[in-house]
């Protein structure tokens, strides 16, 4: 069960941003969200965290309605990392991932020892322990998005969903950060650009044109040649590891 999108669509000015669009993210999975440029990728991302109400169709956890579980709830249950997070605000890294407890506290009260656990945790798990008592501001890009992680896993969520996570990361960044939202206990529904992180780190792909789901299923299954030149219109060679996840060769535009 998990995470689960029917027939979702949703609409601004008239216009279909993201059109009856199907997504089941199993247990523990990662799932992996492709498509150009304007393909709704963000705003279905935003429709799955309860963000945007969808226009038809609904989104599920365990069978259960976004709109039942209420807003705490549904914080409680469910993480979301954004592309880009910048304050203004001297904060400490461990301020950064303790504010993934406040829903899990009540008014102004104070940190109690399980929140205070819960942050030391997530720290560990991202590799921040070292980095607790630093200014976020003085973090490094991949820093940042590890502590952005962090206080999304201070939620202690059951789903995690990330847009563009590795945007504006070297590519060891990138590799190291993926590697870690696979490892972790959670269901995580990841919005990328790159097919070729998708095809190595996603257990299933929904591929969007144009709003709608053109084609879903395992990386290997989803990423072939013919359906990378209709949806982004360029010419590829896919080839098959022996793990069967496929990589993918783009060959170079004339002129």
């Amino acid at each position: 069960m998990s995470l689960r999108a029917e027939s979702v669509s949703w609409a601004a000015g008239g216009r279909l941003i993201v059109d009856a669009v199907d997504l089941d993210a199993a247990p523990g999975s990662t799932v992996g969200l492709l498509g150009p440029n304007g393909s709704g990728k963000s705003t279905l991302l935003r429709v799955l965290a309860g963000l945007r109400r969808p226009s038809a169709g609904v989104v599920t956890l365990d069978d259960a309605p976004l709109s039942s579980l209420g807003r705490r709830g549904l914080a409680r249950r469910l993480a979301v990392v954004e592309q880009h997070a910048v304050t203004d605000v001297d904060l400490t890294v461990r301020d950064v991932i303790a504010l993934g407890r406040v829903p899990h506290r009540r008014g102004l009260s104070a940190p109690s020892a399980a929140d205070s656990a819960a942050v030391l945790t997530a720290a560990a798990r991202t590799g921040l322990t070292t980095h607790l008592d630093q200014e976020w501001r003085t973090l490094s890009g991949g820093e940042r998005q590890r502590a952005q992680i962090a206080r999304a896993l201070a939620q202690e969520p059951r789903e995690l969903l990330l847009d563009e996570p590795t945007n504006h990361l070297d590519i060891g960044h990138q590799l190291e950060l993926l590697a870690l939202v696979c490892a972790l206990p959670v269901t995580s529904v990841v919005a990328l650009h790159d097919l070729n992180l998708a095809a190595m780190f996603c257990d299933s792909v929904v591929l969007l044109h144009r709003g709608r789901a053109v084609a879903a299923g395992t990386p290997a299954q989803v990423l072939t040649r013919e359906t990378i030149r209709e949806v982004y219109g360029v010419s590829a060679l896919v080839s098959t590891g022996a793990d069967g996840r496929p990589t993918i060769h783009f060959a170079r535009p004339p002129g």
